[in-house]
């Protein structure tokens, strides 16, 4: 199968509209050919005018570990050209970095959901691309998570970096498709074009990552399929106490860690409290220290999942209900524990993290409302989960 760069650098039919044009390139570590030649690289020998590129949150190199942690503009040593950050002085392009190219090249391996900042990386150039009469193309790429949707509905006013509109955690979009999504329910008037990808099987064998390609990290926590898998879910660990694993070598891969749970009483309770909610993966306790972050040099004991090999059922897997489940599990357990984190999250300081996370309170009022049943969150979510299909379905490419 090919992806969208592999087909724009083997069809010249396809890169003919960008000759004389002046092309920015977004991109990042994952930015990669079928053979692991980076896209940069792949356009400028091909022959495209790249005269700047763009890097995203952990920028264009992928050297930025945690969030908020900025990357500074600079020259392109091969090349001389400008690489912009997009997550440093500004989120947003401004009108200097928009003069430099004529047509954005768009090339981020993404996870499917929404939290992640690089669909919001997305709406912002789509936007300030309306403003300036510029063109956005997207080189299409899998969403390793594949079609499943879950969550509910970023609220109205709860806005952010990590939430770029009414949608749910797991949006089930591809990259393409999601700035369809932004075009039509922003109303923007933008000159954009998907290269999408040929033989992407989105319920194929590998449930939205093709088993013929090399999983390369898009972030520095983001090092295997199975963490893309739960991404949905232990993202919301990041406005926890808890840990996520972050200073281990698979953060994101547990449903939390921490010095003084008890994660096999923990998983007792999930099992009596919905045990629908455990199906589609396996959960292993273990436990780590981490050498930086959350407990750093403290032995957490937690619960690690694997969305994979023989115990991964695409169908049954709910990564959003799981580790809301874990968080109920653990309130039940120890209801005066600090669960939940303050601290400035994604340049957001008025609101909860967790809040700031899943687009509202919901989650979190249910997780600490003792009389909140499974059913209840179960209902609020599939309403929105519904509407947002029936939104979608116009919109799907594949």
């Amino acid at each position: 199968m090919k992806f969208g760069i592999d087909r724009l650098l083997s069809e010249p039919d396809l890169r003919k509209p960008l000759e004389g044009k002046r092309v920015a390139l977004v991109a990042h570590p994952a930015s990669v050919t079928r053979d692991l030649e980076h896209s940069l690289d792949a356009l400028v020998a091909a022959g495209v005018n790249v005269t700047s590129a763009f890097g995203p949150q952990h920028g264009l190199k992928g050297d930025k570990q945690d969030n908020m942690v900025e990357t500074a503009d600079e020259t392109d040593p091969v090349y001389g050209i400008p690489v912009f950050s997009l997550y440093g002085e500004v989120r947003r392009p401004t009108g200097q970095m928009m003069s430099s190219a004529d047509v954005f090249v768009f090339d981020l391996q993404d996870l499917g959901c929404r939290i992640y900042t690089f669909v919001t990386t997305l709406l912002y150039l789509l936007e300030e691309a309306a403003k300036t009469g510029k063109s956005v193309w997207v080189l299409d790429r899998p969403n390793p998570a594949g079609r499943p949707v879950e969550g509910t509905t970023l609220m109205p006013g709860q806005e952010s970096f990590v939430g770029a509109g009414p949608m749910p955690m797991r949006h089930g979009l591809t990259m393409g498709e999601m700035g369809h999504w932004f075009i039509q329910h922003f109303g923007l008037d933008v000159d954009y074009r998907v290269i999408a990808m040929e033989g992407w099987e989105p319920d194929g064998p590998g449930h939205g990552w093709p088993e013929s390609r090399v999983w390369i990290n898009p972030s520095p926590n983001a090092a295997n399929v199975n963490m893309a898998r739960a991404y949905a879910g232990t993202v919301m660990i990041e406005g926890a106490t808890l840990s996520e694993g972050r200073g281990t070598t698979r953060p994101l891969e547990v449903l939390f860690g921490a010095p003084d749970i008890d994660a096999k009483a923990v998983h007792a309770e999930m099992r009596r409290i919905a045990p629908s909610w455990l199906k589609g993966c396996a959960l292993r306790e273990c436990w780590f220290e981490p050498t930086f972050h959350k407990h750093a040099g403290q032995l957490c004991n937690g619960l690690m999942i694997h969305a994979e090999g023989p115990f991964y059922d695409h169908t049954h897997f709910r990564p959003w209900r799981l580790q809301a489940l874990a968080f109920k599990a653990i309130r039940a357990l120890y209801p005066d524990y600090e669960i939940w984190r303050d601290f400035p999250y994604e340049y957001e300081l008025d609101r909860l993290a967790i809040d700031v996370i899943n687009g509202g309170p919901a989650l979190r009022e249910w997780v600490d409302n003792p009389a909140a049943s499974p059913v209840d969150l179960d209902r609020m979510a599939a309403n929105d989960e519904t509407e947002w299909r029936d939104q979608i379905a116009p919109h799907l490419l594949y």
